[in-house]
């Protein structure tokens, strides 16, 4: 990246920083992460290649036919799935670009003086963020730190990794997949319901001493940690200012439509058809009392806001556009990670995994080995609702035998998931191509966050989770 120009405004000082040990970790991990970590992309095929290796190894029903097929089943049933978060994170996008949301961002990021002030917002905005909707919080997180790096001299990979960590804490909020599932009557993915024949409620999830003790400590360690790990001036690499705003700024065709065709692309009338369509089946559902929040209501309302805000035709499409770059990686990876939990669903790989954790479990230590192969079964199948499909069968029953609560299993399951986050980089795509940083700096900081939010979880899994 370009450095910034000479009257840009001056890095914190962190010359003390530099006399800690961990600081010399973090400079070692964020070299061996650039020297060693492929291309996401690569990382899937690798993992692929390593669930086959393990499904021949250990899983009782692995067969050449067996893997191949069940192979190609998972890159084609996950598509309907990959899509439609693609169309979350491209509607997303588009309404997070728009002038009201924009205009919010930078009266917000306006509000820092120094590069640790400046990660430390950085790092709550993304936290709520993505506790409120993973996807939005996504998209936000890297648009405020692209906001930030306009004002302040700051290391942007540094910044974007406090970024990428807040949003993980998405798991612990109201779009947690494992909370709205398990909370779903009647919905088929809810394995809880299942074995037990009762949901839990997202009470029992968001207010569990499990779920909150976790997030209110590492609302406070990981800020110290990223200060502390924070690289000295002259390690920085910081973005170009004048960069971020030329490529942040909408060009716009000022001049006044006079054809049809072009009267008809500015017509703010047929973005209000479609509101007004949107706007009229949700109030359907919720007068008929059938309103749920998935998916599709998900992209329907961010449509809606983004039809809204955007107000023509032309511009939403322009910012559309925009955002269709961010949708890429996911369309085709996610199939990648599709085929593998395939594998290891079909060949009975992942309960061969989840089993053996379980096999040594108490009432005490479930919550704990639960978390600990989530976090394993993570790395395989990052999506969060697949992931709970692969574990869900294996955690719930063993909870209802060892009479463990259904939210501990539950909030264990999506804690692992959470902290995954950190070193596997299928989430972490999306919001460095918003970003426009590089992965292997960015992730060569969260690897010393796996370890702190491994052990803060961890901890209190053993501590309460009983």
């Amino acid at each position: 990246m370009e450095k910034l120009n000479a009257d840009a405004r001056p890095l914190a000082s962190s010359n003390r920083a530099g006399s800690f040990g961990l600081q010399r970790i973090t400079r070692l991990c964020v070299v061996l992460v650039e020297r060693v970590m492929p291309d996401p992309f690569v990382i899937a095929i690798l993992l692929t290649v390593l669930t086959c290796a393990l499904a021949f190894a250990i899983a009782p029903k692995a067969s050449v036919p067996e893997v191949l097929t069940s192979w190609y089943d998972g890159v084609f049933k996950i598509a309907s799935f990959a899509f439609l978060v693609a169309l979350t994170l491209v509607t997303g996008h588009a309404l997070s670009t728009s002038k009201p949301v924009s205009k919010l961002l930078r009266r917000i990021a306006s509000l820092p003086t120094t590069a640790a002030g400046a990660m430390t917002l950085t790092f709550f905005v993304s936290m709520v963020g993505g506790m409120l909707n993973w996807a939005v919080g996504l998209v936000v997180s890297a648009l405020f730190a692209r906001e930030i790096a306009k004002r302040i001299r700051v290391d942007f990979a540094w910044l974007v990794a406090a970024a990428y960590a807040g949003w993980s804490f998405y798991v612990c909020g109201i779009s947690s997949s494992i909370a709205l599932l398990s909370a779903t009557r009647g919905s088929p993915m809810n394995l809880i319901e299942k074995v037990t024949g009762d949901v839990l409620p997202m009470k029992d999830f968001l207010f569990s001493p499990l779920n909150y003790i976790p997030v209110l400590v590492l609302a406070v360690a990981v800020p110290v940690v990223f200060r502390i790990m924070m690289p000295r001036e002259h390690e920085s690499i910081v973005a170009d200012p004048a960069r971020l705003i030329a490529e942040d700024t909408v060009q716009s065709d000022e001049a006044p439509a006079r054809t049809v065709a072009g009267k008809l692309d500015n017509a703010w009338l047929l973005n209000l058809v479609l509101v007004a369509l949107g706007v009229g089946y949700i109030g359907l559902k919720v007068a008929r009392n059938a309103f749920t929040m998935d998916l599709n209501m998900l992209v329907m309302i961010f449509l809606l806001l983004g039809l809204v805000t955007h107000w023509t035709p032309k511009a939403y499409l322009r910012a559309i556009n925009n955002a269709a770059r961010v949708a890429g990686p996911i369309l085709l990876q996610f199939p990648i990670y599709g085929g593998i939990m395939g594998i290891m669903t079909a060949t009975g790989l992942a309960d061969v995994i989840a089993q053996w954790f379980i096999g040594f479990s108490t009432t005490q230590t479930l919550p704990f080995w639960s978390f600990v192969s989530s976090t394993l079964i993570s790395m395989f199948v990052p999506s969060a609702g697949g992931h709970w499909i692969v574990q869900a069968p294996f955690v719930v029953p063993a909870a209802e035998h060892l009479h463990v609560s259904q939210s501990a299993v539950a909030i264990s399951v999506a804690l692992g998931e959470g902290v995954a986050d950190m070193i596997q980089p299928m989430w972490v795509i999306p919001l460095l191509a918003i970003a426009g940083v590089g992965m292997g700096r960015v992730m060569g900081f969260t690897v010393i966050i796996f370890f702190v939010m491994f052990a803060v979880m961890g901890a209190t899994l053993l501590m309460f989770g009983h």
